[in-house]
């Protein structure tokens, strides 16, 4: 795929709706420029394109995107359309359901499993006259921070394909960010929305716990206080448009919180009034020289923006990952695949059955003590946005390493946690519920992408898209485009 602009006429190249935002293409809809059909046949090309070199679909739904492409063709040139989304294409990752669609989710035990039902988040957005495109891929059951898995293999980085994408929901931001369509669905139990778009250069949310219902498809229900479902997309408005329409209550989720609809305003404005807390390492964490000085830079563009930055306002004790984390994340993980005998997951990476086997070796006391110290975050997290409006922080401490690895276990000379102590600012957000998104900050000395976390009160996913949309503006990240062949 080249790099490709609007002609002067206002027409756009053929080959060039797939890299369209969401708002571009409703326009484009709207002025008749361009139809539904020829949107969807481009994002096609481009998908498989993308998947030759990187390997970011499980499942294509083409057939099915034509023909809704059709109608939503037909409800645009009789300027009737229906919904938000009305003829926009959309991805799905692989662990939440589409009816019809095979639900393989990374696990080889899954290969039989096609849902009846679509997951909320799904029926939500063919409400809003979104077009499902194909299901992304994931690590198994979204245990790790890259998209790799027995069933789908690695998934890599549009902007270097010997790294990582980063994961679980790799195939998801890779293929936004090659360009494959503007929106995509992801699921984050420990960054998994928030790590992948870091490491391939677009816009992530995990809002807050509850926020996005992810019943009745989700499979399996691992991480299950900690998963969040939520956008990605690559641009600021169009990751708060997506989850204005997947953002509802929904009672077959206990999680769902019952709040009324909700509206985001992306108008990029100043910053005045705002107090931002900047931790560039929770006052522990290694990080990466590269990933230090961006974050420094960004830091000093919101103050530029009118904020006011208070620098390192987050002390945490380095000993959360295996106190609270593990013994929450590891046994739900262990309990999502409980009914399983040892042959189903044979099959599986020696990493997740190592995960598996470490979670069960957790008492319920192990947990419920790990809980109590999840509480004491959740205070300290109080505590701090008595002082501060919002938190910013680097979303990973590291850029993309090397594809079909684990992770790193050493970031800046010290020693970390290979499966999750590369990214000690996301975890952390889970634990607490609190809403989370990342946005491209800068690139590292070999071109990879850089993410910046913006971390806000519960429920305060406003906040964070309108410092997001303001960054946005002064430091424009989407005329930035991997370089595909």
């Amino acid at each position: 795929m080249k790099a490709g602009s609007a002609r002067a006429d206002g027409a756009v190249d053929a080959n060039e709706l797939a890299r369209l935002s969401a708002v571009e293409l409703l326009e484009g809809y709207r002025s008749r420029r361009f139809t539904p059909r020829d949107v969807i046949e481009d994002v096609i090309a481009a998908l498989e394109l993308t998947n030759a070199s990187c390997n970011v679909v499980v499942t294509a739904t083409y057939d099915s995107a034509r023909a809704a492409a059709d109608e939503a063709t037909a409800a645009w040139s009789t300027g009737r359309p229906e919904g938000k989304l009305a003829g926009v294409p959309v991805s799905i990752k692989d662990l939440v359901y589409v009816a019809g669609v095979r639900a393989l989710g990374g696990a080889p035990a899954n290969k039989d499993l096609v849902p009846s039902v679509d997951a909320a988040v799904v029926s939500a957005l063919k409400s809003a006259g979104a077009i499902v495109t194909c299901k992304t891929t994931t690590c198994e059951s979204g245990y790790k921070l890259t998209a790799d898995s027995p069933v789908s293999g690695i998934t890599r980085n549009p902007w270097n394909t010997d790294r990582t994408s980063g994961g679980s929901s790799g195939g998801a931001a890779a293929s936004v960010a090659a360009g494959c369509g503007p929106l995509a669905i992801g699921t984050d139990g420990v960054g998994s929305i928030r790590v992948p778009s870091s490491f391939c250069g677009v816009v992530g949310i995990k809002p807050t716990f509850g926020l996005v219902p992810r019943s009745p498809g989700f499979s399996p229900p691992s991480w299950a206080s900690l998963a969040h479902t939520g956008p990605i997309a690559r641009t600021v408005a169009d990751a708060a448009l997506l989850l204005e329409v997947v953002a509802a209550h929904d009672l077959r989720d206990a999680a769902s919180l019952p709040v009324p609809p909700r509206s985001f305003d992306a108008i990029p404005g100043k910053l005045d009034g705002i107090t931002i807390g900047s931790s560039v390492d929770f006052g522990y964490a290694a990080v990466a020289p590269d990933v230090r000085k961006a974050f420094r830079l960004a830091a000093d563009t919101l103050g530029s923006l009118g904020a006011d930055i208070v620098p390192d306002c987050v002390q945490f004790a380095p000993d959360m990952l295996e106190r609270i984390l593990k013994p929450i994340a590891y046994t739900e993980q262990a309990a999502a695949v409980s009914g399983r005998d040892t042959s189903a997951l044979a099959s599986s990476d020696s990493d997740y059955r190592d995960v598996v086997a470490q979670g069960a070796t957790y008492s319920g006391i192990d947990y419920v003590e790990a809980n109590y110290r999840r509480n004491s975050l959740r205070a300290s997290f109080l505590e701090i946005f008595k002082t501060v409006d919002a938190i910013v922080t680097p979303t990973v401490a590291v850029t993309a390493f090397q594809a079909g690895a684990l992770g790193v276990d050493r970031v800046d000379g010290v020693a970390v946690d290979r499966h999750l102590g590369w990214s000690p600012f996301s975890w952390p957000i889970n634990l607490t519920g609190l809403p989370a998104a990342t946005i491209p900050c800068g690139f590292d000395s070999d071109g990879l992408p850089i993410g910046l976390q913006i971390v806000a009160p519960w429920l305060d996913e406003d906040l964070i898209v309108r410092i997001a949309a303001a960054f946005e503006a002064a430091r424009p990240w989407a005329r930035f485009r991997p370089r595909m062949s």
